[in-house]
């Protein structure tokens, strides 16, 4: 079965499985996902993505904690989130990374909300914050002017991940709500590319 949406088809495919290392039930999909319970699951135990990269939250109607899918395979629910602080049991959500250009990456960051404070330009990986000479682990706001980012929680791309995109709030990210965290104030200190 292929769930196909006319925006996204040909750029973007991912297989979830409602048992781990690709067992069970299976569904093809091309584009978003807001609840796999309408298809039939309870939870997504292992999936493959073929192209694209995508979002992917624990809870339904993209909520809870989000991680980014790019392609390979994940045989089991913690690998969905790489190597992180917290433990994702579930995911009943995902969609695709719709940014147009992931070649060429650039976002700034600034260290207070409303693009306030000390601002540092981003066009590449960086494992610490702090290496390169970001001081305070806080970022307040962001603009993306190009690609896809994820930033983590703590240096060496580990801990919570918050995914930011230029075609999303028009790659404007003025306070840390938007960037889709549930903390008071969101700590930053690793940022890396997302590559299709």
């Amino acid at each position: 079965m292929t769930h196909h949406c006319t925006k996204f088809s040909g750029h973007w495919k991912i297989i979830v499985y409602d048992e781990e290392c690709f067992q069970g039930r299976h569904h093809e999909f091309t584009s978003e996902c807001c609840n796999v319970m309408e298809f039939g699951f309870e939870s997504v135990r292992s999936l493959r993505v073929e192209s694209g990269a995508w979002v992917g939250y624990e809870h339904g109607n993209y909520q809870g904690h989000h991680f980014v899918l790019e392609r390979g395979e994940y045989p089991q629910c913690d690998a969905f989130g790489g190597s992180n602080a917290y433990h994702i049991e579930r995911m009943t959500s995902f969609r695709p990374i719709s940014c147009s250009n992931h070649r060429e990456c650039r976002m700034t960051i600034y260290e207070r909300e409303n693009y306030l404070g000390r601002k540092g330009e981003l066009s590449d990986d960086y494992p610490s914050l702090q290496a390169m000479g970001w001081c305070n682990n806080e970022v307040g706001s962001m603009r993306v002017q190009s690609g896809a980012f994820v930033c983590y929680q703590f240096p060496g791309y580990r801990g919570y991940q918050y995914i930011m995109e230029c075609d999303r709030h028009c790659g404007e990210y003025k306070y840390f709500k938007e960037f889709g965290s549930h903390c008071q104030t969101p700590q930053i200190q690793s940022i890396r590319r997302i590559q299709q």
